[in-house]
Formats: C-alpha cells, structure tokens, sequence
C-alpha cells in the first residue's frame, strides 16, 4: 500500500504536534537558544498566529501523523511586498523524500496568489541542510537581517524575488 501525504492548511488540532516538532527539530541540530522560534510563545498557538492576513501555514501529513510544516508570514518591518518563510520543519523520518521542497513549492505559491513580490527567511548555520534547499529554490543571502522578526538568535538570512 502507498503511502498518502497530504499538505494541507493548519487546523486548531495541530498546534501541540507541530510545536513539539519545531522544538525537537531545533534541539536536534543544537538550535535551541534564545531568539529563536524555540522560546518564541507564537510557536504554541501557530493556528492562531496563521490567522493574520496575509499569512498561510501548512501542514505535512500522513493520515493523523503531522510529519512536519512551513508557511509564510507578513512579519513586521518588511519592505511592501514581502512575506517571511516561516517555521519550515520536518521530523528526521521524513526528511529526503522531496518533502521539504513540496512545502517550499506550497508556501512559494502561496506567497505569489497572495501578491508578495518577494520571500525574507532567517536561519542559523546549525540548520545548513535547510539553507542548501532555500539555495536550491534561488533564495540568495544579505548581509543583514530585514524587518522586526524578534529572532536575534538568527544570522543567516536570505531572499528571493518571486
């Protein structure tokens, strides 16, 4: 029997798994400091956070076992036209099935039908796996980091026209 993954947008349900598995994903890879999504209060109520115009998230699943999420967010401080990549983690079992780049494809389409001309990400070195497939999909790096995330613990951060 084939295994069924479905990408679909968040739901009040998920918030406790998909919390647990941002946290266990920056744990895993040693990110789990401040200024990161791992002390931030948001990453237990993502449902809700995902509520703000301009913003989607979407969740990875097989039947009821969320496998992981990403989205994208109209984080403060951005120039006009640009949403963030937000919160994109995976549990370490269903990393390499192309996964990842299937959540990136969603929240990149999302991003362009809700008319952002272009994608601001912040990451971390201990997460280079991650940022090799921001590279992949034409995410380029600044010196800098843009707008008001409130993620100090982040420096590497990048950007993609759409």
């Amino acid at each position: 029997m084939d295994v069924v993954i479905a990408i679909r947008e968040i739901i009040p349900t998920d918030n406790f798994e998909i919390a647990a598995i941002i946290r266990s994903c920056l744990a895993e890879f040693g990110a789990n400091k401040p200024g990161t999504v791992y002390f931030d209060p948001t990453t237990d109520h993502l449902f809700e956070l995902f509520r703000e115009p301009g913003s989607i998230y979407f969740i990875a699943a097989e039947e009821n076992r969320l496998l992981g999420g990403g989205g994208i967010f109209p984080s403060q401080g951005l120039p006009a036209g640009t949403c963030e990549l937000v919160k994109l983690y995976l549990l370490p079992d269903s990393r390499g099935m192309g996964l990842g780049a299937a959540l990136m494809k969603r929240c990149i389409s999302a991003a362009r039908e809700m008319g952002y001309k272009s994608i601001y990400l912040e990451s971390m070195p201990e997460l280079n796996k991650a940022v090799g497939l921001y590279e992949q999909f034409g995410f380029t790096h600044l010196d800098a980091p843009l707008g008001n995330t409130g993620h100090f613990g982040c420096d590497i951060w990048m950007m993609k026209s759409l």
